[in-house]
C-alpha cells in the first residue's frame, strides 16, 4: 500500500471450513512492486555502499528469499531461458560505479586497483568459482583474522572484465531442479570487489545471493546429502541474521564462527565501519504465502523496526521511490537469551541431555552454535540444535578423513618406490638377505601402524554418519512465531 510497507493477505480457514484473509503487514526502508527494474533497487539498496568501500569500509549487500523469487536475478541479471544477461545485475551495477567512482580526482591520486573474486558455499564447503571449483580450506590465523586459503583475486580493469567473471563463476555455481525453478540455487555465492592500495586492503564490498530459504526446512529428508544440505543453510541463515543483529547493536561478541557463511564474511561484521544491506525477495502467489511469510519475518527480525495499523497510508501507490538515503536507525529491542539462564534452578535442561547423548564436546564453533540456537530458541528445538551439532562434527570428521587418504595415498606411492629397490635388490646374485628382511619388516610396520590409523578414523566417521541419520529422526521442527 506504500513505499515502504508490504501487506500480505493470508488464506486461514475457520473451524466450520469458512474461507477468510488476515492482512498482515512489515515495514521495512523501501517496498518494490512488480514493475521495479534492478536498477531501481540497485539505487536504494547497494548503491549506497560503495562509497563505503572508497572510505576503508566492509560493506556487505546480500539477496534473501525463496527459491524462485528472483534472488539470482536481482543479483546476477536478467534470465532469458537459461542464459543470464549479467549487465544487469547488482554486481555489474556495483562493479560499474566502483569504476567511475575511481575517476574522481579524490580517488584518483590514491592509486587503487580493483581485484575480484568468486566463490561459493555448499554444505558447508567452499568452492573457488574463478579456479575450476577448487574446494578451499577456511582458517582462522593467531591474529583471529580468517584466510580462505588458495582464493583466487582477479584484477579488473573496467566493467565488462567483471562481467567477463561473473559469466565464468555462473556457469558452474550448484544448482539443481526444484517444483518451483528448473535452476534453483543451492549454494551461497559470494563475489567480492575488493580495493588494495600497494597491496593492502582498502576497502571490500561482499554481494551475496543466498540458497534459497525454504531448502533450510530440508533437515528431517531421507535424503542424506539433502539434509546436510538443508542442515547447512538453515545454520547459515540464522547465524547471518544474529551477525547482523550483532553489528547493529555494537555486541562484544559476534556468533560468526556459527558457520562457514559468517565466518568468511566476519570481517564485513567486525569494525566500526562496516554496513549491510538486505534485499528480500518474495513471489506474490498464493500458493508462496507461507515462504512469503517466513521471509518477511526473517528480515523483520534482521532489522527489528515495528510497525502500527495507523502508520499504513492506504491512498498511496505501492513503489520504490521516495527517499533518498537509507533510514539512519532503528528501534532495537533486546531478543537475547541470557546464556547464565540455560540452567533452570539447578535441573539439568533437555539440550544438556542430548549433548551428553551424542557426545558433543567443546569449541569456540560449538559455543557459537550454541549461543545462536539460544537467540532463536522460539524457532530452535534443542534436537535441532544437536542435529547442527552432530553435523557440524560429521562435516569436520569428513575433513579429517579425506586429509589423511590424501597423505596415505602420497605415502603409499613413496612405499612403491621403496619396495621397487627391495625388489631389485633381491636380483643380484650375492644380494644381503637380512638387510631385505629387515628393510621389509620396517616398511610393512609403517604401513601397517598408519593404515590402522586411517582404518580407525574411518570407522568413527561411519559413527559419525549413523550418529547423524539418528539426530535427523529426532527433530521436532519448530514454526516462527507470528510477529
Amino acid at each position: 500500500p506504500s513505499k515502504d510497507v508490504v501487506m500480505v493477505h493470508e488464506p486461514k480457514q475457520k473451524v466450520d471450513l469458512t474461507r477468510y484473509l488476515e492482512n498482515q503487514t512489515f515495514r521495512f526502508d523501501y517496498a518494490f512492486d512488480e514493475n521495479s527494474t534492478n536498477e531501481m533497487v540497485y539505487r536504494f539498496t547497494a548503491q549506497p555502499l560503495v562509497e563505503t568501500i572508497f572510505e576503508r569500509g566492509m560493506a556487505t549487500c546480500f539477496a534473501y528469499g525463496q527459491t524462485g523469487s528472483g534472488k539470482t536475478h536481482t543479483m546476477g541479471g536478467d534470465f532469458s531461458g537459461k542464459n543470464q544477461d549479467c549487465s544487469k545485475g547488482i554486481y555489474a551495477l556495483s562493479a560499474r560505479d566502483v569504476f567511475l567512482m575511481l575517476k574522481k580526482p579524490t580517488y584518483k591520486k590514491m592509486d587503487l586497483q580493483v581485484f575480484a573474486t568468486f566463490f561459493e558455499i555448499y554444505s558447508g564447503k567452499v568452492f573457488d568459482l574463478l579456479n575450476r571449483k577448487a574446494k578451499l580450506r577456511v582458517l582462522e590465523d593467531g591474529k583471529q583474522q580468517v584466510q580462505v586459503v588458495g582464493l583466487q583475486e582477479r584484477e579488473v580493469k573496467c566493467t565488462e572484465d567483471v562481467l567477463k567473471l561473473i559469466e565464468m563463476g555462473n556457469s558452474c555455481r550448484t544448482s539443481g531442479q526444484t517444483s518451483a525453478n528448473a535452476h534453483s540455487s543451492r549454494s551461497h555465492a559470494v563475489f567480492q570487489i575488493i580495493l588494495r592500495r600497494r597491496g593492502k586492503m582498502h576497502g571490500k564490498f561482499s554481494l551475496i545471493d543466498l540458497a534459497g530459504n525454504e531448502r533450510g526446512a530440508d533437515t528431517s529428508s531421507a535424503d542424506r546429502q539433502t539434509r546436510l544440505e538443508g542442515a547447512e543453510i538453515n545454520k547459515s541463515l540464522l547465524a547471518l541474521k544474529e551477525c547482523i543483529r550483532a553489528l547493529g547493536r555494537n555486541k562484544p561478541h559476534t556468533p560468526f564462527r556459527a558457520s562457514k557463511l559468517t565466518q568468511v564474511l566476519r570481517d564485513s561484521f567486525i569494525g566500526e565501519n562496516s554496513r549491510t544491506c538486505m534485499i528480500a525477495t518474495i513471489s506474490p502467489g498464493m500458493a508462496s504465502c507461507e515462504n512469503t511469510l517466513n521471509t518477511l519475518r526473517y528480515a523483520n527480525r534482521v532489522k527489528e523496526f515495528g510497525i502500527s495499523p495507523s502508520d499504513i497510508p492506504f491512498s498511496q501507490s505501492a513503489g520504490g521511490g521516495g527517499r533518498s538515503e537509507l533510514s539512519p536507525s532503528y528501534e532495537v529491542k533486546d531478543l537475547s537469551v541470557d546464556p547464565a539462564a540455560v540452567m533452570e534452578g539447578g535441573h539439568i535442561t533437555q539440550l544438556e541431555v542430548l549433548e551428553a547423548q551424542w557426545g558433543v564436546g567443546s569449541s569456540p564453533q560449538r559455543d557459537d552454535l550454541k549461543l545462536l540456537c539460544e537467540q532463536n530458541e522460539e524457532e530452535v528445538s534443542p534436537q535441532l540444535f544437536t542435529f547442527h551439532e552432530v553435523v557440524s562434527q560429521l562435516v569436520e570428521m569428513e575433513e579429517q578423513v579425506l586429509e589423511d587418504h590424501r597423505a596415505v595415498f602420497q605415502e603409499s606411492i613413496r612405499w612403491l618406490e621403496d619396495e621397487k629397490v627391495l625388489l631389485e635388490m633381491t636380483e643380484e646374485v650375492d644380494y644381503d638377505v637380512e638387510s631385505y628382511a629387515t628393510q621389509l619388516e620396517q616398511i610393512l610396520d609403517q604401513k601397517i601402524d598408519i593404515l590402522t590409523e586411517l582404518r580407525d578414523k574411518v570407522k568413527s566417521f561411519r559413527c559419525n554418519l549413523q550418529e547423524e541419520e539418528q539426530a535427523s529422526k529426532q527433530i521436532t521442527p519448530k514454526r516462527p512465531r507470528a510477529l
